[in-house]
């Protein structure tokens, strides 16, 4: 048996768990640069905020009913997600690396199959309450044969919190299929907004009409393989195991928009060097180096006049002498690029770094010509790593980055790092 563990209303319960007097208070979580509403507590919902909605339209909205509103805290964010992961890996079992996926940062995959039948929903149960009295995260679980119908399951514990107590459990075909019945095909995990339309318009309403159907069918016009995989999910016949903690990227990317749109050469610089940094340490997180490396930065408005000489995408691209991993030997290709791309008098409000070619750190060519002192190199890059990473943020950074940094996204409603920062701990008068 499979189980999914999902925190609730993320966001919004990290905001929570350091500010008592938000517990029945309704709360939102705004994206990057405060641009849209991508988290709501359950009494926000209530009042109809909605999902993914323009936060200058929910104004009025949120002004009516006293809503609490937040910048994202991603460092904040980010540390109670590993505390929450963390305490799955301690309660499922001794080889936890094994038996928890964390398929993203308030999910995770969890292998039951050691749990007699009769005794899943109070495991399950057991697990919710731990976690919620170790971390003050609440969660909800859904339990079942597959990763499908554990999602499912899932669906079914959220609806009604009072009546499941946040733990659903499908152990039986009975109870799949009577979730399955009253289980919209949108609600299907795999079954995207396009894909829900068709099925609607065939006549194919809840996940168990679709679970009928003949797998060669799903083949054809639910893309291929996945929607036969889907189909044999829905029916109780494991196809997707749980994945391995850490998978190989080929390509790996770090891009932000712009609080406000830049016109300065220095802040460009900054911002692709910030973003080089950002990339190397995912880079150097899978033990891999890269061989090329792509810049790219966006004009605010889409001119095509006389005077510029490219399009609304600015991009290029260079190969490195050799593959590396090194954070000060991909700045400043990066740097270099980003200043070839730059154009004088005109704004821009997004840029990115790409890191390709990637190969095992192990593998490195190496040259004849060039001292050696890679161990050294990759000693303090992983030094300053281990550092960030406990801070939940770049405090340790190359002065190339910067220090002003106006050009950073706006997080003008961000609450206290109150985990990762000794001068933001929560305070007690």
């Amino acid at each position: 048996m499979k189980a999914i563990i999902d925190c609730n209303s993320f966001y919004c319960s990290c905001e929570r768990l350091f500010r008592p007097d938000l517990q029945q208070r309704p709360v939102v979580v705004l994206s990057n640069n405060d641009g849209c509403i991508v988290s709501r507590s359950d009494e926000a919902k209530a009042f109809g905020v909605p999902m993914a909605g323009p936060y200058f339209q929910a104004k009025p909205l949120i002004r009516q009913h006293n809503i609490a509103v937040f910048s994202s805290n991603y460092n904040l964010y980010g540390d109670m997600s590993w505390r929450v992961m963390e305490t799955l890996r301690l309660l499922v079992g001794d080889h936890a690396h094994k038996k928890v996926e964390v398929y993203s940062v308030d999910e995770a995959f969890a292998d039951l199959s050691h749990v007699p039948p009769e005794k899943l929903y109070e495991t399950a149960l057991h697990i919710r309450h731990t976690v919620e009295q170790w971390t003050g995260i609440s969660v909800s679980i859904g339990v079942a044969p597959t990763k499908t119908l554990a999602k499912l399951a899932n669906y079914h514990a959220k609806k009604n919190k009072a009546a499941t107590q946040c733990v659903k459990v499908l152990a039986t075909r009975e109870e799949q299929v009577e979730a399955m019945k009253t289980t919209r095909v949108g609600n299907i995990w795999g079954v995207g907004y396009s894909y829900a339309n068709k099925l609607v318009n065939m006549g194919i309403t809840n996940a168990y009409e679709l679970s009928m159907l003949p797998e060669e069918w799903a083949a054809r016009h639910l893309g291929g393989v996945a929607g036969s995989r889907l189909i044999q999910e829905l029916n109780g016949k494991p196809v997707k195991d749980l994945d391995a903690p850490l998978t190989t990227k080929k390509m790996i990317a770090s891009t932000r928009m712009f609080g406000s749109p830049v016109t300065d050469l220095n802040d460009i610089r900054e911002a692709v060097a910030t973003y080089t940094a950002r990339a190397a340490e995912k880079l150097r997180r899978q033990q891999s180096a890269a061989a090329i490396i792509s810049v790219f930065i966006v004009p605010r408005e889409e001119r095509y006049d006389s005077n510029f000489r490219r399009g609304a995408t600015i991009s290029s691209y260079t190969t490195l002498p050799a593959a590396t991993a090194n954070t000060n030997e991909l700045i400043k290709p990066a740097v270099q690029l980003a200043e070839s791309l730059y154009e004088k008098g005109r704004a821009y409000k997004k840029a990115g770094v790409m890191l390709s070619g990637l190969v095992p750190d192990t593998s490195i060519q190496g040259n004849l010509f060039v001292p050696q002192e890679k161990n050294l190199a990759r000693l303090l890059m992983h030094t300053i790593d281990n550092i960030n990473f406990s801070m939940r943020d770049d405090v340790l950074k190359f002065a190339t980055s910067g220090t002003t940094r106006n050009w950073k996204m706006r997080q003008e409603l961000r609450s206290k790092r109150y985990t990762t920062r000794w001068e933001e701990l929560y305070e007690v008068h």
